[in-house]
């Protein structure tokens, strides 16, 4: 095999593996928000988000029930504020119970609508733990 063949062959290889590895399904954000909420929360708020996790025991404040952020805001998932407070941005160092996760937040950045049509980069793992945060009410 002259040598043009062989760097076109492996230049075509370098392309379908890239096309392959571009293709390959994405967990939806669903489930990775699930698995960061059991990684991060579910110690304090239980696997099921109502406050019951086996560290909450003695906590005080206790950890609150996830489960009623929407019932508790007029029947509204408040996510930007849920987001918010996961960071520890709206805290300002109040609150010694729940700790900030803003600088754990790091990854890839997604555009989330933050209020009257403003666009905010927002750490992509923050967004899906908050949005797993959202299929828990009831």
């Amino acid at each position: 095999m002259a040598r043009w063949q062989m760097a076109t062959g492996f230049g075509a290889l370098a392309g379908v593996a890239a096309l392959v590895a571009a293709c390959t399904p994405q967990p939806p954000a669903e489930v990775a928000g699930r698995t960061l909420f059991d990684q991060n929360c579910a110690v304090c708020h239980g696997p099921g988000g109502r406050g019951d996790g086996p560290a909450a025991v003695g906590i005080t404040p206790a950890p609150i029930d996830l489960t009623l952020l929407s019932r508790n805001n007029g029947g509204t998932f408040p996510l930007v504020a849920v987001m918010s407070y996961i960071d520890g941005y709206t805290r300002d160092g109040r609150d010694g119970a729940m700790p900030s996760f803003g600088a754990d937040m790091t990854g890839p950045m997604v555009m989330v609508e933050t209020g009257d049509g403003v666009l905010t980069p927002t750490p992509a793992a923050l967004l899906a733990i908050a949005e797993h945060v959202e299929s828990l009410q009831r």
